[in-house]
């Protein structure tokens, strides 16, 4: 363990500091927060056309690693405001989430864009109900310090750490095609973040293309170099995904209208906010606030409708991932994409 380095340990130290967090978040959220139940439910209810009482429901909500919608809804004041009850699940990217969803324990969650697409492939009941556009540098192919390869192109024959079926992924394959290359001339290493970093320390892979906060860990405690963002590949969106199982049902529906609404307040406060969004983020991570810091400056977004652009971007991902024979067949994406949650984005009551 010793020759890992400190990125190493600090990886370490961030899977125990996100198992932690993962394992007090595992529990039910009190409907409205503290004494505020019925009279919350009700407004809200009303709120979203739904004469549904919502204080009797419970919406089994995935997080990511402790950095996602349960830091980010206490960050900005709102998670009192839920009026109905969560049971908040970590995992450590997209892709278990969409499983956990397609057997059933997890109703709503928010992942990248590559993940939709292989759950949908894999025949999952899904689907995706609100968007974000995402920061260009939230996700970025990296290097060790100190590595003589200087543009993608070097890659040819090397190791590259990645998250299989992550935006990641997909974001790997988008700048190996830019570069003259395929995923063949290359070999990839499936590998979920923690254990990508200590693989990435230790010089058992050359390369790992990963979001934040990770990306900044790599940065600011390892020297690591970014040879590139998502800026070249186009505009990059995130997703709240439910199950078609949750949609169905007329309160987790309601719910599931009111906690959108209250992500996208929550993700319009961070972008203004964002030295206490890092502090918050700071301490459900377990890093340190200089890197969380980097991470809320980098990692904005702004919730977007599920447009025809939107759709067309993630059809045409569908479309790169089919040809490069990372998915069975064709996926229609739009089959994937319920719009009647699209007034959700950006509200602001």
């Amino acid at each position: 363990m010793s020759n890992k380095g400190p990125l190493a340990a600090t990886a370490a130290l961030l899977a125990a500091g996100l198992l932690a967090t993962a394992c007090s978040s595992n529990s039910s959220t009190t409907a409205g927060g503290s004494g505020s139940g019925s009279a919350s439910a009700s407004a809200s209810s009303t709120a979203s056309g739904s004469t549904t009482s919502l204080s009797n429901v419970t919406l089994n909500v995935g997080d990511q690693a402790g950095s996602g919608a349960q830091a980010l809804l206490t960050a900005a004041g709102l998670i009192g405001k839920l009026p109905f009850r969560v049971h908040w699940s970590d995992f450590t990217s997209g892709p278990p989430m969409l499983q956990a969803m397609g057997a059933g324990s997890v109703d709503i969650g928010a992942v990248g864009d590559a993940p939709p697409i292989f759950a949908a492939a894999g025949g999952e009941k899904i689907a995706a109900v609100a968007a974000t556009e995402n920061n260009a540098t939230a996700t970025a192919l990296l290097v060790p310090k100190g590595s003589s390869i200087h543009s993608v192109a070097q890659l040819r024959g090397k190791k590259i750490a990645v998250a299989e079926g992550s935006a990641s992924d997909y974001h790997l394959v988008a700048v190996l095609k830019q570069a003259g290359l395929t995923p063949k001339d290359v070999t990839i290493v499936n590998l979920q973040p923690a254990q990508a970093a200590a693989a990435f320390a230790s010089g058992q892979v050359d390369a790992w293309d990963v979001w934040s906060p990770f990306l900044e860990q790599a940065e600011g405690q390892h020297g690591a170099r970014a040879l590139v963002d998502w800026a070249p590949v186009g505009k990059e969106y995130a997703f709240e995904v439910a199950s078609r199982a949750a949609l169905a049902n007329p309160a987790k529906a309601a719910a599931i209208r009111v906690y959108l609404k209250l992500i996208a307040q929550a993700h319009a406060w961070a972008d203004t906010h964002q030295s206490a969004w890092a502090q918050t983020w700071s301490k459900a991570t377990g890093l340190p606030l200089s890197i969380m810091t980097k991470a809320a400056d980098d990692d904005t977004s702004q919730t977007v409708p599920i447009s025809p652009a939107v759709i067309s971007s993630q059809q045409a991902i569908a479309n790169v991932f089919t040809a490069a024979g990372l998915i069975p067949g064709h996926v229609d994406f739009a089959s994937f994409a319920v719009t009647t949650f699209n007034g959700t984005a950006g509200s602001s009551s």
